[in-house]
């Protein structure tokens, strides 16, 4: 049985009881909330008898959780949508659904142009899957849902954790803001995420209790504007993002918290202060700029200056002496000189960053961006890109070799590829491997840094400060 199947017969052997165990591979393309929302749609899958693979092979369903901020991202599903449908056509009976962005994008497209798949639905609706399945199961040829609920998607999907029982992984991101009302205007995000919402305290307070009787050491609270975070609070008035992390700061077990990723335009006196007196808060902060150009930073509506942003640096290292800082650049906006670029470099010796990431521009379709004038050509992008990222790696080396020598508590996270090696993060977010037994993962050990590699630390674990889980 292949191409020529009806839908009820093509899903009736792989989703239809839900006693039977039936395989799911999704992969993620993109953020870190993909990465979240890539396991919520696992945990609402499982009661109809959905368990993870870590390949499509052989898989009764398989989700492309898709990303639209790089250019070409919908070709790449496509690429990939091509490959699957052999493997479809060989085990007959594969569900395949396109998730993310750019199915919320290019819903309609997506099932004319690849008819092999059977469901497509945005990143605000994955919460309804069994009811999509129900469709499919009703004779549907496949099924479109890229509405914007009026419920919240959270109320319906299952608790973290369930009974408590099992062990959850050491790390784990909550979401805690979706959506975006600041219109980059080269960002596709407040189209395809909608506008800001924020899930209130109470019920962020207890997915992060039942991560913390799991086992999880560490939280990363996700938004698409994270710090613009103005959730219901235990008093009934809106929270900032500062005063839920206080909040989350007194579960127990709970050891770290981070949160990405922010604006410049949210960083407020709170949540600033909050950097220098929550211990749990880890010293990293991702704080994108993209340009340290005035006029181009304009042009991208970003809402505040190169200056600007220097001085909230200089705010923040002022209550945390050891922060240290990422930030994203794109090179090749619309107009973009090369006194423009200049100026971008120029920020970032100002600054000094500990890693980051860059671009070259891409037009995204629908942005503003898109349809401005004085396209900057590909090569000059190109170029660009090189110098930036030559000072951006040369910073980036530095820092990790500032770690030499130096005592950092590492949370250890999953067995290393050499055999006796066990690899964690740094409170900077920096892999960190030792030799070590593989009970240590899931712990907080200190570690004495003692080099630097091209992507890692390595170091040897100072064995009187490790902390036990709970």
């Amino acid at each position: 049985m292949g191409k020529g199947q009806g839908p009820l017969e093509r899903v009736n052997r792989s989703a239809v009881t839900a006693k039977m165990v039936k395989k799911l591979f999704i992969k993620s393309y993109g953020c870190q909330m993909n990465v979240y929302d890539s396991g919520r749609m696992a945990d609402v899958l499982a009661p109809l008898g959905y368990e993870s693979v870590p390949a499509p092979e052989g898989a009764d369903m398989v989700i492309l959780n898709t990303c639209h901020i790089r250019e070409k991202a919908a070709e790449k599903v496509y690429s990939e949508l091509g490959r699957l449908r052999r493997l479809k056509d060989a085990k007959g009976d594969m569900v395949i659904a396109v998730a993310g962005c750019v199915a919320q994008a290019e819903g309609e497209e997506i099932l004319t142009r690849a008819p092999t798949v059977d469901m497509v639905f945005g990143p605000q609706s994955y919460h309804r899957l069994p009811d999509m399945l129900k469709r499919l199961e009703g004779g549907a040829a496949n099924v479109l849902d890229t509405d914007f609920p009026v419920e919240d998607k959270f109320d319906a999907l299952p608790k973290v954790g369930g009974t408590g029982k099992g062990k959850g992984a050491p790390a784990a991101f909550l979401t805690v803001q979706e959506g975006c009302d600041k219109f980059c205007t080269f960002c596709v995000v407040p189209y395809t995420r909608g506008a800001e919402f924020s899930r209130p305290v109470a019920k962020i307070f207890a997915e992060a209790q039942a991560l913390a009787a799991i086992g999880t050491r560490e939280i990363t609270l996700l938004g698409q504007n994270v710090n613009a975070y103005h959730g219901e609070g235990a008093d009934g008035r809106p929270w900032g993002l500062a005063q839920l992390i206080v909040e989350l700061a007194a579960i127990e077990g709970l050891d770290r918290i981070r949160y990405m990723t922010s604006h410049p335009r949210d960083m407020d006196d709170a949540l600033i202060r909050a950097h220098g007196d929550v211990e749990k808060l880890m010293p990293y902060l991702h704080l994108p700029v993209q340009s340290g150009s005035d006029r181009v930073l304009n042009a991208m509506n970003r809402q505040h200056t190169a200056d600007e942003y220097r001085a909230i640096i200089v705010r923040m290292r002022a209550v945390r002496p050891d922060l240290a800082l990422s930030s994203d650049f794109i090179v090749g906006f619309p107009g973009e000189t090369d006194e423009d670029f200049e100026d971008t470099l120029q920020l970032v010796r100002d600054i000094g960053y500990g890693q980051c990431f860059s671009f070259k521009y891409s037009p995204r379709p629908g942005t503003p961006g898109a349809d401005m004038k004085d396209q900057v050509p590909e090569a000059v992008k190109t170029e660009r890109l090189a110098q930036l990222q030559a000072l951006l790696n040369q910073q980036a080396k530095a820092f990790d070799a500032s770690m030499v020598g130096r005592e950092l508590d590492v949370l250890f996270e999953k067995p290393g590829r050499h055999e006796g090696q066990i690899i964690g993060r740094s409170p900077y977010l920096q892999a960190t491997h030792v030799v070590a037994p593989t009970s240590m993962i899931g712990k907080i050990g200190r570690v004495r840094i003692i080099k630097a590699k091209p992507n890692s630390l390595e170091g040897e674990l100072v064995h009187s400060s490790v902390r036990e889980v709970a």
